[in-house]
Formats: structure tokens, sequence, C-alpha cells
């Protein structure tokens, strides 16, 4: 029964309804009368039997030395760094001989899948390349001018930029032009390239990783091969897997659990949303804010980046700890644009590219006891590489990838891939720039869990002693543990197609290329509610979630990998290769 309001009452059913128009009824608690949210109670467990198959590879399975699923700047930097050791070892005359390198990407064309600010720091180009100099890397322009505001809902104010923000020495950049030269270096190198094919298992024999199983291609909304351009999985063989597969990767996180590996506090995210603009009026500077349209007790901020005179980047960036359960990153964006800082640039303009992206934040304590074990490392951001406070990740993947690439070179010298062999890997991160960076402000993201200015005080307390107050661990809870509430109802928001843009439009800008009759790759869990599934609706940016009255309906075409509702609710699962979104400049 469908009351008045359009929402189910004690007793009744909630229908979730799939893609390939299947119902399920999912019976909603009788006492179910508060909006509280507590979405771990409601997300499905992981599918490790999927992401751990414990055969080894098949009889044609490609043989590859080294495997590296991504082809993000963790997994290009490894695999560059490791040819090149590779190459400087047999022409000094050593024993390794010809190595099988490889590198497995999901997206249909490298960089179709990367999405970041973003200003960068060149340390690791300089690490990689030695004897490049900056104006050889794929970097826009240095950074000039900066400036961090306090927005009100009508007004900026202009404060001192925060030591951990100041970007002296940086670079602002397109990731993926960053991820299409470093493919083209490793090609370079004898790198393999494999755009299009995303890893769908992790072959173990007796507790050892031993290769890679590619997901299958071409297939109908049933499962089964939809026609002559049905592509079956591949089994590629390694001695080394590496695991770059970006945020919330599910081969990683299977691994991980796995092996009973785990960190001192859990990892905890936030979604960032971006546009990119071609515009009349240029900025000279780049932009932080804080502040509105966010409240005390969400965090996050913005950020508005120059690229060319004619071009600039602007995003918002929200934890995904937020309490209103109505929050709504991609149209907060929308109304955020609406303010005079952003709106006298992106007046006249037009918005050329859209996406969106999850981003690990639980910083030092969220960083896995250890990243190796028998045949594996885990790289990048899917080990947790990323500072907050200083807004930086990229140059971490990259060393990340260098310092594996370089005690794999030694395990396989030794002939030895063990876990006991690959462990210096782990041990380099942890005495590297990454690791001492991350303990430095270890406690800076964290610090905001009850508020903007309490946070604040705290975070500035911690920059001026170095990190060193407060001394200890400040304990997190992992984001679906959090319990939100159905905020107010606010206005519906009525985008303007100029300034503006719903979430279809959004989509459509992101180039997305994901076949309508796709098999389902979201795993919803049972005993959704009302609650739950607008919460959904509002947090997922692509509009892959929609109530309509008792009724969840999944537009899985929608989805644009950002990963955001894997992190609290449904589980996001590898598809079919070439699926998702096709950036060109994010």
């Amino acid at each position: 029964m469908v009351h008045a309001s359009g929402r189910p009452g004690p007793g009744d059913s909630f229908l979730f309804t799939a893609p390939c128009n299947t119902g399920v009824k999912m019976p909603i608690d009788p006492d179910h009368v508060s909006p509280s949210i507590k979405l771990i109670d409601v997300q499905p467990a992981l599918p490790s039997e999927r992401f751990l198959v414990a055969e080894p590879p098949d009889a044609e399975a490609v043989p590859m030395d080294v495997v590296f699923v991504g082809g993000g700047p963790a997994g290009l930097a490894g695999a560059i760094e490791l040819a090149r050791l590779v190459q400087r070892d047999r022409e000094a005359g050593g024993t390794l001989g010809e190595l099988e390198i490889g590198v497995l990407e999901k997206a249909g064309q490298l960089g179709e899948h990367n999405l970041s600010g973003a200003v960068v720091n060149p340390s690791a180009f300089h690490e990689l390349f030695p004897e490049l100099s900056i104006d050889d890397f794929p970097l826009r322009q240095p950074v000039g001018k900066e400036s961090v505001y306090v927005l009100t809902q009508s007004a900026s104010i202009r404060v001192p930029v925060p030591p951990t923000m100041k970007n002296h020495g940086n670079y602002l950049a397109s990731i993926c032009e960053i991820v299409r030269w470093l493919g083209a270096k490793a090609e370079e190198y004898g790198v393999n390239i494999f755009p299009g094919f995303p890893v769908d298992s992790l072959l173990t024999d007796e507790g050892r990783v031993v290769g890679v199983r590619t997901t299958p291609a071409g297939l109908g909304r049933d499962g089964k091969p939809g026609g002559p351009e049905a592509m079956p999985a591949m089994d590629l063989s390694a001695k080394v897997t590496v695991l770059a597969e970006g945020t919330r990767g599910p081969l990683s996180q299977a691994w991980l659990k796995w092996q009973g590996i785990t960190s001192e506090n859990p990892q905890i995210f936030a979604l960032g949303v971006k546009e990119l603009w071609k515009v009349t009026t240029p900025l000279d500077r780049v932009v932080h804010t804080m502040g509105w349209p966010l409240s005390n007790k969400t965090f996050g901020g913005s950020f508005m980046y120059p690229l060319e005179d004619d071009l600039v980047a602007l995003g918002l960036v929200v934890g995904l700890d937020y309490p209103d359960a109505r929050f709504d990153v991609h149209e907060t964006l929308q109304k955020m644009k609406l303010h005079p800082l952003f709106h006298r640039y992106l007046a006249g303009g037009e918005m050329m590219e859209w996406g969106a992206k999850t981003i690990p934040e639980g910083g030092y304590y969220s960083v896995p006891s250890r990243r190796h074990g028998d045949g594996l490392c885990i790289v990048g951001d899917s080990a947790g590489y990323v500072e907050v406070s200083s807004l930086k990740g990229i140059h971490y993947a990259m060393h990340s990838g260098i310092l594996a690439a370089r005690q794999i070179f030694e395990a396989l010298k030794m002939g030895d891939t063990s876990e006991a062999a690959l462990s210096g890997y782990s041990d380099a991160v942890d005495a590297s720039v990454i690791m001492r960076d991350l303990r430095k402000r270890r406690n800076m993201r964290l610090a905001f869990k009850d508020g903007l200015f309490s946070g604040g005080l705290r975070a500035g307390l911690m920059t001026l002693t170095g990190g060193a107050i407060p001394s200890g661990k400040i304990a997190i809870e992992e984001d679906a543990a959090k319990i939100c509430q159905l905020g107010d109802i606010q206005e519906q928001f009525r985008p303007d197609g100029e300034l503006t843009f719903s979430k279809a439009d959004a989509v459509y800008k992101s180039g997305n290329q994901t076949r309508d009759d796709i098999p389902q790759h979201l795993i919803v869990g049972e005993g959704i509610t009302p609650e739950v599934a607008e919460m959904l609706e509002h947090m997922c940016p692509a509009g892959v979630y929609e109530r309509d009255g008792t009724e969840l309906i999944i537009n899985a075409p929608n989805c644009i990998d950002c990963k955001a509702t894997d992190v609290v609710g449904p589980r996001w699962t590898p598809r079919e290769g070439g699926s998702g979104p096709t950036y060109r400049q994010m």
C-alpha cells in the first residue's frame, strides 16, 4: 500500500527493481518508524568468493611475469620503473633476461576512468625520469597565486592559506593527460598495455596469488553471451600481481580480508564531483573554499583551478560521514556555482566535462598494516596513500608504484616472490615520504569528525606542533556505521541547463559508454527501507538509484564507477571493459 506521502507504512513492502525489470519485494520492519539510518545494517557482504578463485590459470592463460591491475598513475609508474630496472640489468649483463610486464585497465582507453583536481607535486616524475626536465612532464602550468575563502551564502571571506595547503612548487595538471603520457612511456619500454580488460578475480594456490582472470564481455542482461561479439574471461599467469585498482578496489578489499590484514582505524572516504568549464573570464589563481554550502557538521570543501586562460576545473569534495541522509553532493555543487565567487567566472561559459570519484581520507591510521603477500603488492589509492590536509595523492601513488617495482625486481632476481621476499615493499613505503607525510598529519582529517569549528582549532594545533598534539590516535568508525538522519525536505532543485545541470545531463557530459543491456553489476542488500532508498538516491551523483514510491529502481548503466555507494551500501563489481565514463581532461 502506498500512502498519501508516497511512502510505505509499517508492515508494507518495498520493491527493488533491477534494470532487467525483475522485481524483488523487500519487506519493511513493521516496527520501523524512525528516520535514523545506519547503512551498515543493510550493506551486503563483500562477495569474496567471486574475487578470490582457488584455481590455477587455465591452459590457455597468457603468461606474464608481473601484472599490474589498473592503469592509473601508481600502476603505470610501477610498470615503467620495473621495465627500466630490467633494461639496465640486461645492459649490465645481468641474468634476469626479458620480462613480460602487463598492465590491465578497465577503461576503453588509458585515462578515461581517471579523475582528480589536480594540483600535482612533481617529485615522483623526477624520481621516475631523472633524465627529464620539468618542461618534459605532462603538467599544465606551475601554481602561482592561490587563495582560500570561507564562504557564506552570498559572500566570500579570504583567509590565510593554511600551511598544509600551500602549493608553491606544485603544478596544475589533468590526471587523464598524465595517465596517457605515462602509458606512452610504458609502451616505449616494452610494457604490454591492455585497455578494456577489467579484472574479475585473483587466482590463488594455497594462499599465494598466481594470476588473474578478466571480466567477460558482450553478455546480455541474463549473464549469457549476447552475440558473436561476446568475449569470455581470460586468464593471465603472473609471478607477482600488483593491485593498483584505485579507490575501493574490490580485489584489494577481498585479499586484505582473506589475509586477515587490518589497520588501526577503518578507512573512510569522501565523494568528489568535478566539472570542467570553457570560460570567457580567465581565472588567475588556485582557489579553495570551506564553509557554505556545507553545514558545520559536514567535512569538505571546494576547489577552482585554472588549467588554461579559457579552461577552469571546479569541484566539491565531501566526506561520506555527513549526517543528513538527504544531502546530495551533485545538487549542492550545482547550487554552489550560483555563488558570486564562482558565477563571475562561469557565466557565459560552457560545461565541457563532468565526473565523480571517491577518495580515501583515513590517512596514516587507515593504511593496512602490510601491503604485500605471497605474489602480491597493493599500491596507490587501493592502499590509502592520500594526505587529505594537503589534498595530495597522485605523487604518493606514483612513489608507491616505484617502490613496489624495486622490491619486485629484487625478488625476481632472487627467484623468490614469497611474502618474505616482497616484505621490503611495505618496509620501504613505511620509511618513505609517503608514510612520513601521513604520520605528520595523521589526525588532521580525523579531528573534523565533531564539526568544522572544533576540527579547525585542533587542526591548527596539530600544524603548530608538527602533529605532536594530540599524540595519540583519534579513533573513528567506518562511514557505513554512521547513524544518519533524514534532514528537512528541500524545495525541488530545477537546473537551468546552462549553469546548473541535472544528473542525467551530467552523466551525458561524462561520456558514459555503458550498454543499456549490460548485466547488473551492483549488489543490493536485503532490508532496504524507504529511508535507505532515499539516501541512496541523493548520494549517487549519477542518478543510478531512484526512489519511486514503493520501488527502488536501479539504473545500472548510469554508473560512472565513483563507488560512493560501495562505501556504505550496494557493492560495486567489475563489468565489461570500456563501460563507464570516457574522461578526456579530468
